[in-house]
């Protein structure tokens, strides 16, 4: 593995993928799905599992809900930002009210940042 692997975490990671939440279904089926690069769900890096993983863009895209607008969540979340930046991978991070109300917006910026067009989406 490459960013290291909590061989921990596989467990817990392969119940999120069955267990995936509305927003992320939503993402994953609708858009990330058909994309012409490899799409990681629920992938173990390090201590963290992430909720989406592209490696050949070194991008992690996480969906947000309520929960982290609590202060101590912003905090965590601030932290493992930081490890993924030191590891050269971005983070997006969108809430799932923004993916439930701007779809489009959200999946343009993702091929934005993939350097992609709607084009290069499988239809």
């Amino acid at each position: 593995m490459p960013y290291g692997y909590n061989k921990d975490l596989s467990k817990i990671s392969q119940t999120l993928r069955k267990n995936m939440t509305p927003e992320e279904k939503h993402l994953w089926y609708d858009f990330l799905k058909l994309l012409p690069v490899t799409v990681n769900r629920q992938k173990v890096i390090g201590n963290y599992i992430t909720d989406f993983y592209i490696h050949s863009a070194k991008i992690v895209i996480e969906l947000d809900g309520i929960q982290h607008e609590l202060k101590e969540q912003r905090t965590a979340d601030q932290k493992r930002d930081e490890y993924f930046d030191n590891l050269g991978i971005t983070v997006l991070r969108y809430t799932n009210t923004v993916v439930n109300k701007r779809f489009k917006f959200v999946c343009g910026d993702i091929l934005q940042h993939l350097g992609l067009s709607v084009d290069d989406v499988r239809r």
